[in-house]
């Protein structure tokens, strides 16, 4: 008979959606039998993992996670495939976003011993910075859907609605693990007694900080904003970790530039001289003035495209960019 901690490790593996892990732990089991003398039962047991794997590829997947009812206006769902290798990040933003990762991976080891993996996060940062891509990267990597919250469904003009709209997202969280994105955070978050602040959102507010300290699921909660200065204080230990974002410096502006456009431009062309022209740009324009470079080189039947064309495209944004922040 399979031990505790195999009969747990199966369960826990199963609800984080872990086939590998399960996979493992079932072997292990076959194993155990097949050295208490039951032959046939591990005999069986493998044949069945062995049909399960084989099977593995050949299905496609079935989106079974697609909110139903009243939740589809609340919840868009996806199921990314980005990957941590296709983010350009600091070191320490690197390291925290891989030790959740390694966390939530492990979450079986770290909860068997009383402890919790990081699960409820707040990212913080200027627009274009990549917080929005770190929740589709957290979610393709840990093999969850994304499940991107719905201001517009969420927010409505009746007292009380919208604390009970955010008691179903909640709750969707215990019933299906995944991850569940509110972007544009400040929205519902914002300090209580700011000057504009109305008692429906200090109240939604309150029923937030309620329902997340109480949210014990299996599921990560992800928060981003471009304005963490008018977040409520009380939030921020709500949270397990708050991750900071920053515009690019010259070198990380320099391997954007190379990763989108290396195999098209010239051997000689000076990426750290094009990364000057670029600093001050988010990562979001500088991919835009990147894919305007191959866009016009598509348009002109150009095999190559040179340092000249690509600095114009840098400038352009930039220039359109220094427009915008002088009007907001």
């Amino acid at each position: 008979m399979a031990s505790a901690g195999q009969l747990k490790a199966l369960v826990t593996s199963h609800v984080e959606g872990d086939e590998d892990r399960f996979y493992s732990v079932a072997m292990q089991v076959a194993a155990h039998e097949a050295r208490h003398g039951h032959g046939k039962l591990a005999e069986d047991l493998r044949a069945l993992i062995d049909s399960a794997k084989s099977q593995r590829g050949t299905v496609s997947p079935v989106p079974i996670n697609r909110p139903r009812g009243e939740l589809a206006s609340l919840l868009d769902v996806s199921y990314p495939k980005a990957r941590l290798g296709e983010m350009i990040l600091g070191g320490t933003l690197a390291h925290q976003i891989q030790r959740i990762i390694r966390e939530q991976r492990h979450a079986g080891q770290i909860l068997e011993h009383g402890l919790s993996p990081r699960r409820k996060l707040l990212l913080v940062g200027p627009p274009g910075t990549g917080k929005t891509l770190t929740a589709s990267v957290l979610a393709g990597e840990l093999g969850l859907p994304l499940f991107q919250v719905r201001l517009d469904g969420l927010l409505t003009k009746y007292m009380g609605e919208t604390a009970a709209k955010l008691r179903q997202v909640f709750d969707a969280t215990s019933r299906t693990r995944g991850l569940y994105f509110f972007d544009e955070f400040d929205a519902i978050g914002s300090q209580r007694g700011l000057a504009n602040d109305v008692g429906e959102i200090r109240r939604v507010l309150n029923s937030f900080l309620l329902m997340i300290e109480q949210d014990h699921s299996h599921s990560l909660v992800v928060a981003a904003t471009n304005h963490p200065d008018i977040l409520d204080h009380a939030l921020f230990r709500r949270f397990d970790d708050v991750l900071h974002y920053d515009l690019p410096d010259k070198a990380q502006i320099s391997q954007l530039l190379k990763t989108r456009l290396a195999g098209t431009a010239l051997k000689k062309t000076r990426w750290g001289t094009l990364a000057a022209v670029a600093v001050g740009l988010n990562y979001a324009e500088i991919t835009r003035a990147a894919n305007d470079v191959l866009k016009d080189a598509l348009i002109h039947q150009r095999k190559r495209v040179n340092e000249a064309g690509i600095r114009e495209m840098l400038a352009e944004r930039r220039s359109i960019t220094h427009k915008l922040g002088e009007q907001a």
